[in-house]
This record gives C-alpha cells, sequence and structure tokens, in this order.
C-alpha cells in the first residue's frame, strides 16, 4: 500500500485546519451558506435531504486495518454507527453534524485519509481492480497506475474546474472489475506482440442522463508516454467542454458530438503539442510501484485439507465458498468476497461493529489489505485456503457471511429518496424487497449470475444503464415509479441496458422481476446466464410476461 510522506501528512493537518476556521466562520454567521457552499464541497461535505454527507475518499478502494477502524470509530462516535460504501469505491457518513466535520477530517488525516476531491469538477476518486496484486488473470497491478494518476491530478490547477466532473478507471484484467467502459476514461492494460506494456485508452463512456459505453479512441498507448496523452485529453476536454449546459458538460456528450475520430485527431494533435516532458518519470513511477511489492506468501500446495474438510462437514460455508471465494495466483491462497448485501439489509451499508470485524480479519488472515469493490461489496484478496473456515465463522458472526456474490440478492443501490437531496424515488426498499422475495439460496444459485442494479434518479449512482436488470426510479406527479432496463453490462461486454416498458409503480416492481426471473428460466438454453439469454431473445418475451394484464 502507498503510505503518504512527510509533506503529504502535513498538506492534510494543514488541510484540516483551514476548513476548521471555515466552519467556525459559517457557524457564527461570518460567512452564508451560499459562500459556505464551495468551501465545504471542496472538503467533500454535502447537504442531503435530512443531514450533511461526508464523503471519504478511499483510492481505488484500498484500505489497511488501521484505516478500516478509524473509519468505525467515526461511524461510531460521529454516526448512527454505520458507513455507506458507494458505487466509486467511497465511504459516505450520512448524519454528520456540520460543527463535528474538522473534528472528522483531523481525525481521518491522521490514517492518510481525506475527503478532498470527493465532490466537484475536478478528477475525482480512481476505480480500479479489488483483486489486484491476487488475480493470475493481470498482466500488471492497476493500483501502480491508479496510484501514479492520484498523484498527478490531485490539487493539479489545470483539472481543478474541468467542465464537470471526472472519473478514471484502471484494469488489466480480461475480466473487468471497474465498469471501465462506462468511465470518461477508461484504462486497459495491454501487451503489445514485443512485450511492451501500454494501454488500451476508452473516452467518453458514462451513465447519467445520457448513457454511452466509451469508444476506444488508442488501441495501444506506450506506457511511458500515458501521462502525457491524459494531458493532451484533459485539454481538449477543457477547450471544448459544454460549461454553459450542466446536461451537456460531461466528456461523453464531447466525445459523442464530434465523433471518436475527430475527438482522436484532435487528441493526437494536441499530444504532439504536449510532447514527452509531460510524461512522468520512469524513476517516479518505479518509487510507487515499489510501494506495491508483491506480498511475502508462503509456499503452499493447491490442495487445502482443512479447507476441504471444512466444506465437506459445513453445508453452509460450502455455498460460501462456492460463491464468495476467487481463484488466488499463488497456490494455498483466495481471494475472499464479503457481501455488504446481507437479506433485507441497505447494500453497501457496514456498521461500525462490522468494519471493526474486517479490519481484524484482514489484519489477522489477509495481510493487512482489505478492498472496496464498485459493486459495494469488500475484499481480503490473500486468504490462506487453511484459514478460510475460521474467517468465514468470523464472517458469519458479524452477519457477514451473506453467500451471494455475483447472484440476484447482490444489488447495487444508491441511498434513493431515503437520503439524497437529488433523489426521485427510494432505491433501498426496492432492493430489500426484492432480495427478501429471493432470499431462497437454492433458487438464487439456480437463477445463476444476474446483476440488478438501483438507481433513484436519472443520475445513476446506482450504476441502472449497466445492470442485467436496471431499475430507474422516477416522479409521476408526485408518485414513486420505476422505470426497467434489461440487457445492460458494466463489464468487458459492456452494453447499455433497454427499456422494457413503462414505468410500475413501487408494489409491482418486486413481481415484475420474479416474472423477468422466470422467463429466463424457461428460455435460457444450457449454460446460458441472464446476460446470454438476453442477447439471444430479445426484449419481447420478458416485454410480454411484464405487461401481460394490460394486453
Amino acid at each position: 500500500m502507498y503510505q503518504y510522506d512527510t509533506l503529504d501528512k502535513e498538506f492534510l493537518a494543514d488541510r484540516a485546519a483551514e476548513f476548521k476556521e471555515q466552519v467556525q466562520r459559517r457557524l457564527a454567521g461570518e460567512i452564508t451558506e451560499d459562500q459556505f457552499k464551495a468551501l465545504r464541497l471542496r472538503n467533500g461535505l454535502y447537504l442531503q435531504l435530512h443531514a450533511y454527507m461526508l464523503r471519504v475518499a478511499i483510492p481505488y478502494g484500498s484500505l489497511n486495518a488501521v484505516q478500516l477502524r478509524k473509519l468505525a470509530d467515526i461511524g461510531r462516535r460521529y454516526d448512527k454507527g454505520y458507513g455507506h460504501f458507494t458505487t466509486r469505491t467511497n465511504l459516505q457518513f450520512h448524519w454528520i453534524k456540520l460543527r463535528e466535520t474538522p473534528a472528522i477530517l483531523e481525525e481521518l488525516a491522521t490514517v492518510d485519509l481525506h475527503a478532498i476531491q470527493t465532490s466537484g469538477n475536478c478528477i475525482r476518486n480512481v476505480t480500479s481492480d479489488p483483486y489486484a496484486g491476487a488475480t493470475a488473470e493481470e498482466i500488471d497491478d492497476p493500483r501502480v497506475w491508479s496510484e501514479a494518476i492520484r498523484q498527478w491530478s490531485m490539487l493539479h490547477p489545470e483539472f481543478s474546474h474541468l467542465p464537470r466532473k471526472f472519473k478514471f478507471a484502471v484494469t488489466a484484467s480480461p475480466k473487468d472489475r471497474t465498469a471501465a467502459r462506462v468511465h470518461d476514461i477508461g484504462l486497459v492494460v495491454r501487451r503489445a506482440r514485443d512485450g511492451t506494456m501500454g494501454f488500451e485508452v476508452i473516452v467518453g463512456g458514462g451513465m447519467g442522463r445520457t448513457p454511452y459505453v466509451g469508444p476506444t479512441i488508442r488501441e495501444f498507448l506506450p506506457a511511458n508516454r500515458l501521462f502525457s496523452y491524459l494531458d493532451a485529453v484533459l485539454r481538449v476536454y477543457n477547450r471544448h467542454g459544454r460549461r454553459d449546459n450542466s446536461y451537456k458538460a460531461r466528456i461523453k456528450i464531447l466525445v459523442a458530438a464530434l465523433g471518436a475520430d475527430e475527438f482522436r485527431r484532435q487528441v493526437e494533435e494536441e499530444w504532439e503539442k504536449v510532447g514527452p516532458g509531460a510524461d512522468m518519470p520512469d524513476t517516479e513511477i518505479a518509487r510507487i510501484r515499489a510501494a506495491f511489492a508483491p506480498k511475502a506468501f508462503d509456499t503452499l500446495v493447491n490442495r487445502s485439507e482443512a479447507f476441504e474438510t471444512a466444506k465437506a462437514a459445513d453445508p453452509a460455508f460450502a455455498r460460501f465458498a462456492r460463491n464468495n471465494l476467487k481463484p488466488h495466483k499463488r497456490p494455498g491462497y483466495t481471494i475472499v468476497e464479503i457481501s455488504l448485501k446481507g437479506i433485507g439489509d441497505t447494500p453497501g451499508d457496514a456498521t461500525s461493529d462490522q468494519m471493526d470485524v474486517v479490519a481484524d480479519l484482514g489484519e489477522r488472515y489477509g495481510q493487512n489489505d482489505i478492498r472496496v469493490t464498485h459493486e459495494q461489496n469488500l475484499v481480503l484478496p490473500h486468504v490462506k485456503l487453511d484459514d478460510a473456515p475460521a474467517v468465514f465463522a468470523a464472517l458469519a458472526a458479524a452477519g457477514l457471511a451473506t453467500p451471494n456474490i455475483n447472484l440476484i440478492t447482490d444489488i447495487i443501490a444508491c441511498p434513493g429518496l431515503d437520503y439524497c437531496a437529488l433523489a426521485n424515488a427510494r432505491a433501498i426498499p426496492i432492493a430489500q424487497d426484492i432480495a427478501h422475495r429471493f432470499a431462497d439460496q437454492d433458487r438464487a444459485e439456480l437463477v445463476g449470475e444476474l446483476k440488478i442494479k438501483i438507481s433513484g434518479c436519472i443520475n445513476a449512482c446506482g450504476h441502472h444503464h449497466v445492470g442485467h436488470i436496471g431499475i430507474l426510479g422516477v416522479d409521476k406527479k408526485g408518485e414513486e415509479f420505476y422505470q426497467l432496463t434489461l440487457g445492460g453490462s458494466g463489464a468487458e461486454d459492456a452494453e447499455v441496458g433497454k427499456m422494457l416498458g413503462p414505468a410500475l409503480p413501487a408494489d409491482r416492481v418486486t413481481d415484475a422481476i420474479d416474472t423477468i426471473v422466470e422467463v429466463y428460466l424457461r428460455e435460457r438454453a444450457e449454460g446460458e446466464r441472464f446476460l446470454d439469454t438476453f442477447r439471444r431473445t430479445g426484449v419481447a418475451p420478458f416485454k410480454e410476461a411484464v405487461y401481460a394484464e394490460a394486453h
């Protein structure tokens, strides 16, 4: 894990002190809310429906045990005993008191955490693969490049007032766990035939009001030229981005308006002007890479007798192993996914006690390495198979052993109208109701991989556009309705979902999901996932079944 140096630590302490003075002036009435708004947003503090919300940055979703315990402690002391992990791999506290925010920022700074650039028209938190450093699939460790982008973009004056917020994703595996193709810039690590490492550069993806899967504007960019090329992309965006219309200000609109070929031409032209002087020196990349040196793994065999014995003796552990454990690159190790989607729970929420448990497990069994996924779960990337039964037992005792990763109850949902001032409809109760309907684990496994994603408004924080089943909350004359889409994907086969039909009232959504699942089970060919069946049949059989009563 990258460690902050003395200058980094001093900066965070100074920034917290500066915000403390600004809060004191606001509480004393010396500045208005309008004057204060820009100051608080620069420190990740939003004013939501019921209280202030503080969004804490978790760079590329990577935490150590000390940091997670600090987040648990803040949740316990300053919130209502929990935090909410988001699709940006950040953590949000939803019940913050303004007068206490300076103390929270001071405490975050003691463990190298902060809330800078979690709001505003700047470069936000970089998304990376939660299996980085653990999966045999990867060409390189994407955290190296994610951290380099963080350092390059943090407080960069040219990127502090972009036309709109800007998001990166970096992945190095064929299996995309970052939704790279629906980010403003998605970077996929590639190797050329001669072994040279580089990136496929995808620009102009995004969700929100106008969703796009980003086009590839460069098939292969040598790794040592990455930062001058990113500089050129941002310069073209800064020059032409629609600052006059927030609905058209994202780079995806610019890329679509110019066309990918013309956008590429302008970037290449700008890149020539920028030149290699804007690239990060190899020595600096090497310095960052050293922070992500491979772990010291024990030499083990592939088969763990303790693991196999536990699976044979305990069906619950066997099911957990089947769904939540993933292959590790080293013999005798596994990747443990921890679902934050217990049946009836709020997706992405973890109590302070649960965060403490995960921190303890990460420290004892997981090489002090904990990850947050953009699908609102946690990961222990380096656990010995011998230790997996003990990890499972501790998670089960904490209510964190739900064996549903990638199944129908592993639902992404934004906070929706229960918290968010922008939302049109509630997302959490819809997710909870669907989870209860599919609580039978045998049925959930029979259905197989099926990703449901719910957003409470068109801003799409719940990634509904790329859900296998997407659910969008809409307002119809003061009533909450839900628009369903099918066939979306945020993975390497990214696609925006297709609308099913007219929006449904809240009390019909779960029945509609049930009907869609039954149509899938009826129509699927051997070995097909939901997405495969939908792509073969199209929307017609699903639409006919869901709206049968209207015919």
